[in-house]
């Protein structure tokens, strides 16, 4: 089952297939989990809305349109799901980069093995001031560039998720990237 597509795995599930659901989980778990966090920067909180999210989608699954990609619905699903997280906790810090350990998760994936000891604090420094800058864009902004970096998602696959069209999500992409390099040229 798991060379199948996602829409492959669906039908199969609604045709009673429940391991497929499984493959499905498996192939997303992380993605969502590493969506959530993005949005939380919490791996406990991050945890509750993956797990939430993917309630929801076991409880809608009979609802999806099969004639639409199932990625988009999920991530719409999850980013949902983690928007009314934040409405029930009111205060959820957005794009943090560390774990509960306080260690730096983005600092780790991006440092050389052996790096010098000035070019790993000037390093550090800069990936402080990126995501200090990425808490500072507007939520409009903020979710398409997690999206687009974090996720990796499409042009499209974030407009199918924010419904909205493609050219507004790449304008807006534009804008906070401008908008970012505009905040870090003044360090």
């Amino acid at each position: 089952m798991q060379d199948l597509t996602d829409e492959q795995l669906v039908e199969k599930y609604l045709q009673g297939e429940k391991q497929a659901l499984d493959f499905l989980i498996a192939r997303y778990l992380k993605p969502i989990y590493g969506f959530a966090y993005s949005y939380c920067g919490n791996s406990a909180e991050a945890e509750d809305i993956t797990q939430e999210a993917f309630v929801k989608i076991w409880k809608n699954i009979k609802k999806f349109d099969q004639k639409k990609k199932f990625k988009p619905w999920l991530f719409e699903i999850a980013k949902n799901t983690a928007i009314d997280f934040s409405r029930k906790k009111k205060s959820i810090p957005f794009s943090r980069f560390e774990n509960d350990k306080g260690e730096n998760v983005l600092l780790e994936t991006l440092r050389d093995k052996a790096p010098l000891p000035l070019a790993a604090c000037e390093r550090k420094d800069m990936i402080s001031r990126v995501a200090d800058a990425i808490n500072k864009l507007s939520i409009k902004y903020k979710e398409v560039v997690l999206m687009r970096l974090n996720e990796q998602l499409t042009f499209q696959e974030i407009a199918n998720i924010l419904g909205e069209s493609v050219d507004t999500i790449k304008s807006r992409y534009r804008r906070a990237i401008m908008e970012l390099k505009q905040t870090l040229s003044y360090f």
